[in-house]
């Protein structure tokens, strides 16, 4: 018997994803756990397994389509099985769908309501009149506003009536065309550019105004001589192949510092506070379309090293957007660094669940005022901590952060 595919969440937080393509056409034969289709999620492409065996009867969802979850993407079951029924079904669920959202974008009134009944009834009863297209109200108010021409976009309401996403989806095509073109136009003219928001881009703004405004944030900034590290790091990279990052020793003093505050390394639950007993840090790392942060896990069992490889591998899986939900979700503490970009310090906003960030700058060369008041250069980086004032006290926050510091400074601290 013929059964529908639904869109899945292939990430915690995805509520919408985009059909990147399909590797199987219809009338292939598929197998439980063949890959049906490659999904653009809010934070990666995802592979989406066959569930069931059969042959691929229908596409629903076509390449490039945005497909809310549970929503139908395909009808899966016996070669020249009948799914007529199926097909009927899943339209009338797709246009009561689009219809709902779209009436509950538009401001209901009595004057707006007698107009779409109006409207409606003229529509089923009489054929449109020549140069009129249907459209619902706030569907004509976005064209106006965009300067779109609705015979130029095509409708998916019932009676190819155009709604509300399909102007949007137009006005999507049409930013992405501006923004190919903006170097040419710039100095042409000074007309703003619509860019279409991402699923990615949604769900960032979306999580960390939640964070921004529900964590009570509080941030403590501290100086760190990095002599002593960046020379452990040349001795180390001296006698290796392949070269150890910064951030892995970044990571593995984090770690440590953690261990031995382990309030920091925790969470809020409403009605309890998490003090997690792994050391699980996340590293922010930029992607074409926002942020990912891929997780090295039980980083104080790791070496320098060993942290280093597998961070070398999460971040290239990032910038190729392959990472799995296991390697960027559940940190315990997050760390953002934009010192290559040569930015002194900048505060973060904490990445949930976790309830500190740090952020971290570049690595200068500094003069600094030693005890007999003569100068000598080193080498400074500032380090800014975001604290949710729920969980960690400012006392808390200030001895993690000082004790880190001395351990950067002073790496044999790791041995006592």
């Amino acid at each position: 018997m013929a059964e529908k595919i639904l869109m899945l969440a292939l990430s915690p937080t995805m509520e919408t994803g985009v059909i990147a393509r399909w590797n199987i056409s219809e009338g292939d034969a598929v197998s439980s756990g063949d890959v049906l289709c490659e999904v653009e999620t809010d934070k990666a492409t995802m592979d989406y397994e066959s569930p069931s065996d059969g042959v691929l009867l229908k596409i629903i969802m076509d390449a490039g389509s945005s497909a809310s979850v549970c929503d139908v993407i395909a009808i899966v079951g016996k070669e020249g099985e009948d799914i007529t029924a199926l097909l009927d079904e899943v339209a009338a669920q797709t246009q009561e769908g689009q219809a709902q959202r779209d009436d509950e974008s538009v401001p209901t009134t009595p004057q707006t309501a007698a107009k779409e009944v109006a409207e409606h009834k003229t529509q089923s009863t009489e054929p449109a009149e020549e140069g009129f297209i249907r459209s619902s109200p706030l569907a004509r108010k976005l064209a106006d506003m965009h300067d779109l021409d609705l015979g130029q976009v095509k409708g998916s309401g019932p009676a190819g009536r155009i709604i509300k996403a399909d102007v949007e989806k137009a006005v999507a095509g049409k930013g992405k065309d501006a923004a190919l073109s903006v170097r040419q136009t710039v100095t042409q003219s000074n007309e703003d550019i619509i860019v279409p928001l991402s699923n990615k881009r949604r769900v960032i703004a979306s999580r960390l105004s939640d964070s921004k405004y529900s964590a009570p944030h509080y941030y403590l900034n501290i100086l760190v001589e990095m002599d002593e590290l960046m020379a452990a790091r040349s001795r180390l990279n001296a006698s290796a192949e392949n070269k150890v990052s910064v951030n892995a020793f970044l990571i593995k003093y984090v770690a440590e510092a953690l261990r031995r505050h382990s309030r920091v390394n925790a969470s809020w639950q409403g009605d309890s506070i998490i003090e997690y007993g792994r050391v699980d840090i996340g590293l922010a790392v930029a992607q074409e379309d926002g942020l990912i942060t891929p997780v090295v896990r039980d980083c104080t069992a790791k070496g320098i090293r060993q942290i280093d490889e597998e961070l070398q591998v999460l971040i290239q899986k990032a910038r190729k957007q392959t990472l799995t939900p296991e390697e960027y979700t559940g940190a315990t503490f997050t760390i953002s660094s934009l010192g290559s970009f040569g930015i002194e310090s900048f505060t973060a906003i904490i990445n949930p669940p976790c309830s500190a960030i740090l952020a971290v700058g570049e690595i200068k060369k500094t003069p600094v005022v030693q005890p007999d008041d003569s100068l000598k250069i080193r080498q400074l980086m500032k380090m800014t901590l975001s604290c949710d004032h729920r969980v960690i006290d400012g006392a808390v926050g200030a001895r993690f952060l000082a004790d880190l510091r001395d351990i950067m400074q002073d790496p044999v601290r790791l041995l006592f």
